[in-house]
């Protein structure tokens, strides 16, 4: 049976993602463990044996600047980039630029778990008076975009960055796939939950327990039909893989307050 890899990956640590707010498509770059994240990625990746023949990025810097820092430890600097907005971070509206602790505290943990993990609610759009907004739209990458500026989303459920990533996924990424090219995906938590989703048949249910940390690569074998053979692996140590996972997840909750 023919076996085509792809790897998976949520870029390295940002700044953002260090002070628990939901970043999106706020820009921001690698902070210095992200950058830490990214090189050890593409190391372990090296000693693994992986030779990759296409990369692709969404048109985020920590996406992108993830990809490199990865390609270069892997002396794989040449391989074909292809970036694209279908593969952003959701796009969390008006929640952009808040922080999770603080907005668990003020509506509750499970309000802000449907928020960051359930599959088809949408938060708050964002609206011209956001802080972040004229620094998102202005931005010129998205002039360069396959939608026009107004088409683009102004928040979004997991299930609409599926539906938004998917024509992405069936005419650039699949065909690579389908003719045995081994394919990376540095992108974004939300981004890889969503193709995750879609390749292996996850319910909308269960999604929601899906986590993704920064910098750990995803390994996913599939069949000529891009139907997956055996359940995604983290690629590492599987005890710090285990303690990124619930550092993760407790992003979303109160923070205990410290004894003095």
């Amino acid at each position: 049976m023919t076996k085509c890899k792809l790897v998976l990956l949520r870029h390295g640590e940002g700044a953002w993602n260090k002070e628990n707010r939901f970043c999106s498509w706020v820009d921001q770059k690698l902070s210095s463990n992200g950058i830490t994240e990214a090189r050890n990625c593409g190391k372990h990746l090296k000693a693994l044996g992986f030779q990759f023949d296409h990369v692709f990025t969404s048109i985020l810097s920590r996406s992108i600047q993830t990809a490199w820092l990865v390609l270069e430890e892997m002396g794989q600097e040449w391989v074909p980039t292809q970036s694209s907005w279908r593969l952003n971070e959701r796009h969390y509206g008006a929640l952009i630029g808040l922080n999770r602790a603080e907005m668990a505290l003020n509506h509750g943990e499970e309000q802000v778990k449907i928020w960051r993990r359930s599959y088809d609610v949408t938060p708050p759009p964002i609206t011209e008076s956001h802080p972040y907004y004229k620094e998102i739209y202005n931005d010129r990458r998205y002039k360069c975009c396959d939608v026009s500026q107004d088409k683009l989303p102004k928040a979004e459920s997991l299930k609409e960055v599926l539906e938004r990533l998917l024509p992405y996924w069936n005419e650039k990424i699949a065909p690579e796939l389908k003719s045995g090219k081994m394919v990376l995906i540095s992108a974004h938590g939300n981004s890889t939950r969503a193709l995750l989703k879609h390749l292996e048949g996850i319910s909308d249910e269960d999604i929601v327990n899906v986590t993704l940390p920064t910098g750990v690569p995803v390994l996913l074998e599939l069949d000529e039909n891009l139907r997956p053979l055996s359940r995604h692996q983290f690629l590492g140590d599987q005890e710090a893989i285990q303690a990124a996972i619930r550092k993760v997840e407790d992003q979303g909750k109160v923070k205990p307050v410290e004894e003095k």
